[in-house]
């Protein structure tokens, strides 16, 4: 084909765009991509904050749990004319069979609570059998017998207790 010299420049023009839009992208624009794709990444992780989340829903766990426990001490205590289980005391401990612990799980377990639930932190099932147990969380009644329940291993600066 015979091409004018208006043509022939054009051409040339063409044929340098079709070359170097098929070369892909030069390494600035790759770079520059990345650096606004890391920002945005970094933003987005920054908002959702997965170990906070985890925390708080560590801590609605432990809410639950608590007021749980405090729940079966509470039908306990019903049930026996206003007496606490044996093993609360005026000094904090916390509810296990272990020595100098809060040892409640035969008197609630399963007739006021079908488990002693455990704090999420220890990893450990809902306790069924009251042998070698540790719920993770603390009892404690004062001078006029209104108990209080804690979860001393709280994530996030909450604080956790319940007093009935």
């Amino acid at each position: 084909m015979n091409y004018s010299p208006a043509q022939k420049k054009n051409k040339g023009f063409i044929q340098h765009q079709l070359r170097r839009s098929g070369a892909g992208f030069t390494l600035i624009e790759i770079l520059v991509v990345m650096g606004v794709l890391s920002v945005l990444f970094s933003i987005i992780l920054f908002l959702i904050n997965p170990a906070g989340q985890f925390g708080r829903a560590n801590n609605a766990q432990r809410r639950s749990d608590i007021a749980a426990i405090l729940n079966s001490i509470g039908a306990y205590t019903a049930d026996n004319k206003g007496v606490l289980p044996t093993g609360i005391s005026t000094t904090s401990a916390t509810i296990t069979d272990a020595v100098n612990g809060a040892n409640i799980c035969a008197l609630l377990v399963p007739k006021y609570i079908p488990s002693l639930p455990t704090d999420p932190s220890l990893k450990t099932n809902d306790i069924t059998t009251c042998t070698n147990y540790n719920t993770g969380y603390t009892v404690v009644k004062d001078a006029n017998n209104r108990v209080t329940i804690a979860a001393p291993n709280q994530e996030v600066g909450d604080v956790i207790s319940i007093t009935r």
